[in-house]
């Protein structure tokens, strides 16, 4: 299927690493204009290298996406460069603590994983949206995670900003629907590749006493598809949620885990 995405500029936040990569390599073999905000240009300048390398514009810009002044800049930019920007793509986040209870949680680690992962979009956002308001088009993704579905133990600040991303994607989707804008929330569960391989996975190992392959293998028993999440399964989700195949979707959270949320 074409999803008729050729030509049309898509700016994605975090696209240097793991998923974000893969999403950046996906709207650019579908056509896209690109524009890259990253708050490490170092990390994401040998992507875009390939990417122009091979005929896909991009447009790289120094953004931390809980500086609302950063992320104005960057749209300013983009529009500068393309004329228009019709996809939005929240990559960046962070995970904050681990394995700390919520009382072991200090108020700022609980408040810097919700000003990265919900103020981070919400700044992106207030930045694209006008401009895709004023053309009457636009689809935005937001990159959450079934933690925010399910909750965690252990995971607070994270399991509450994504939570919150959720509330962040169903009001925005009621304000830009009269717009014809879009406004969604992509959610990921355990997604393979070396933080998965390299810390979940090993700490289960270490444990239980097993190889990093049974652990795996014992994460797959838990979702309904018995296997892992993939880079471009998530990369694909983000696609169709960009595309007019999805034009009367909005406002959904769209997990991406093998049937772990539903369980």
């Amino acid at each position: 299927m074409d999803l008729m995405l050729r030509d049309r500029v898509a700016v994605i936040t975090g696209p240097a690493k793991g998923m974000g990569a893969a999403i950046t390599r996906a709207f650019a073999n579908e056509g896209c204009r690109l524009a890259l905000l990253a708050r490490d240009l170092g990390a994401v300048e040998p992507l875009a290298d390939e990417l122009c390398g091979i005929g896909h514009p991009c447009l790289l810009a120094q953004v931390d996406v809980t500086r609302p002044e950063d992320c104005a800049r960057a749209a300013a930019a983009a529009l500068d460069a393309y004329g228009q920007i019709d996809i939005l793509v929240n990559v960046a986040g962070g995970t904050g603590t681990i394995g700390k209870s919520g009382v072991e949680t200090e108020p700022a680690e609980f408040d810097a994983t919700v000003a990265l992962n919900m103020g981070g979009c919400f700044n992106t956002i207030r930045a694209v949206l006008p401009a895709m308001m004023e053309r009457r088009h636009g689809k935005i993704i937001n990159v959450g995670g079934t933690f925010g579905m399910r909750g965690r133990a252990g995971r607070l600040a994270y399991s509450a900003s994504k939570w919150g991303l959720r509330g962040i994607t169903k009001s925005f989707a009621l304000e830009a629907g009269p717009y014809n804008i879009n406004v969604n929330c992509v959610a990921p569960g355990m997604v393979d590749g070396p933080r998965f391989r390299d810390k979940v996975c090993a700490d289960m190992a270490a444990r239980l006493g097993i190889s990093i392959e049974e652990a795996a293998s014992r994460h797959a028993e838990e979702y309904a598809l018995k296997r892992i999440t993939t880079d471009r399964d998530v990369a694909n989700a983000c696609l169709f949620l960009a595309s007019d195949v999805s034009r009367q979707m909005t406002g959904l959270d769209l997990p991406v885990d093998g049937g772990w949320a539903m369980l």
